[in-house]
C-alpha cells in the first residue's frame, strides 16, 4: 500500500522517541520504531523493554497502516530531506520504500505484530504537575546519579511523594543532590520509587519548560508520564534507596557566602592544573578570603584568591573540583552558601540558607 506523510509530521515524534532505541540491542526489532497510522493520527513507538516512548501527531494525509522501520536510519533520512517535503511510503511485506522528490530509499522492515510492548500498568496513584517544575527537579539532581554502580539502586533517582510535596534525591556515594517542590498531591500514603538513569535522562530531555501539565501515573513497577503529544513509561528499580537524611550534615557551623559565578570561574581555572585522575583542590578559608589551590604529579601548581563573606576560624579542606563545579552549574542564584564543620566533614551547598535545593559534597584527603 501507499501513503503520503509530511516530513515534519514524522520527524518531530521520531526525535522524541529515538532515545528509547538501544544502539546495541539483543533483539533486532528493538532497533526499529513502530509506525501506526489510524484515522489521520500517526503514532510512533520505541522501546528497549525498560522504557517505552510513544509520540502522536495529527497527519491527515496519511492512510491507515502499521509497520516497523530502522529508527536511526529513518531519522537520518528525515533530517536530510528538505523542510516541508512530503514522503511517499510504499509499504510491502518485508520492506518499505520512501520516495521524496528525486530521492528514493528502500528500508528493510519487520512485522508490526512482532513489536514488543511493556506490560500494561496497574495504576495505583496519579497526579499532575507543570512540566517545567517536573523538569527542573530532574535537572537539579540528575548530575549526581551513579553510573553503572554495583549498588544498582544508586543508578537512578529517588522520587519521594507525599501529600504536600515532591522530592527528588540522587547520590553516587560521594555527593548528594536533593530538590523539593511543594504542591498538593492527593495521596493517602507517602510513596518512594526509584527511576532508572536512562529514564531520568530521557524525561529531562523530553519535558518542556512550559506551564502545560504532565500527568504522572504510578504502579507497583512502573511510572508513566503523559503530555499532550508524548507518553513515556519506565520500569522502576526494585531496591531500597539509602537513608539520605543521615548523609545531610546538620552541625555545619561555619557559613561561607560567595558570588556563584566568581567561584565557578575561579574553580574552572584552577581545575586545569589539578590531578587528572583525582581532581583534588585545596580550599583555605580565612576572614573575608578564600584561597583555592591545585597541583599535579608534574609539579605544576595553580592558586587563586577570591573575596568571600566569612568570619570564623581559619580552616583547610580538600574537594573533588568536578563535584563542586557540577553543583555551581545547576544553582541559579547570584550567591552560593556553603556550610562547613571541619576538614573531615561533608559540606552543604545551597542557594540560600533555607533553599529547597540542597547539595552535599564529601571532602577529599589531599
Amino acid at each position: 500500500m501507499k501513503t503520503i506523510i509530511n516530513r515534519e509530521h514524522i520527524l518531530t515524534p521520531l526525535q522524541h522517541v529515538i532515545g528509547a532505541v538501544e544502539r546495541r540491542q539483543t533483539l533486532p526489532i528493538l532497533g526499529n520504531v513502530l509506525l501506526k497510522s489510524i484515522s489521520g493520527s500517526l503514532t510512533l513507538t520505541a522501546t528497549d523493554l525498560e522504557i517505552e516512548m510513544v509520540s502522536t501527531v495529527e497527519s491527515p494525509s496519511a492512510e491507515d497502516f502499521q509497520t516497523t522501520l530502522p529508527a536511526r536510519k529513518l531519522l537520518d533520512i528525515c533530517k536530510a530531506l528538505p523542510d516541508g517535503s512530503e514522503i511517499e511510503f510504499n509499504i510491502e511485506e518485508n520492506k518499505v520504500t520512501l520516495i521524496s522528490g528525486r530521492s528514493r530509499f528502500s528500508l528493510a522492515s519487520l512485522p508490526a505484530s512482532d513489536f514488543p510492548g511493556l506490560d500494561e500498568i496497574d495504576a495505583q496513584q496519579s497526579f499532575t504537575l507543570p512540566q517545567k517544575q517536573f523538569k527542573a527537579l530532574f535537572d537539579n539532581t540528575g548530575f549526581a546519579m551513579a553510573q553503572q554502580d554495583v549498588r544498582y539502586y544508586l543508578n537512578g533517582i529517588l522520587v519521594e511523594i507525599s501529600s504536600d510535596k515532591l522530592k527528588l534525591v540522587a547520590t553516587d556515594g560521594h555527593r548528594l543532590a536533593l530538590s523539593e517542590f511543594k504542591t498538593n498531591i492527593d495521596l493517602n500514603v507517602d510513596k518512594q520509587i526509584i527511576i532508572p538513569r536512562k529514564g531520568v535522562l530521557e524525561l529531562s530531555r523530553l519535558l518542556e519548560n512550559t506551564d502545560s501539565e504532565a500527568k504522572i501515573t504510578l504502579s507497583q513497577n512502573h511510572i508513566r508520564v503523559e503530555t499532550d503529544t508524548l507518553t513515556f513509561t519506565s520500569k522502576l528499580i526494585d531496591g531500597k534507596f539509602p537513608d539520605y537524611k543521615r548523609v545531610i550534615p546538620v552541625d555545619g557551623n561555619k557559613v561561607l557566602q560567595v558570588n556563584r559565578e566568581a567561584l565557578k570561574n575561579s574553580m574552572n581555572r584552577i581545575a586545569i592544573l589539578s590531578n587528572e585522575k583525582y581532581r583534588g583542590i585545596r580550599l583555605t578559608l580565612s576572614s573575608g578570603n578564600l584561597s583555592i589551590q591545585a597541583n599535579n604529579p608534574d609539579q605544576e601548581e595553580a592558586e587563586e584568591e577570591i573575596s568571600v563573606i566569612y568570619d570564623d576560624t581559619e580552616m583547610e579542606i580538600g574537594f573533588n573540583v568536578t563535584y563542586l563545579i557540577d553543583v555551581l552549574n545547576v544553582l541559579d542564584s547570584e550567591n552560593v552558601f556553603i556550610k562547613l564543620k571541619d576538614a573531615n566533614s561533608s559540606c552543604i551547598m545551597s542557594e540560600s540558607e533555607d533553599s529547597l535545593n540542597v547539595y552535599v559534597v564529601m571532602p577529599m584527603r589531599l
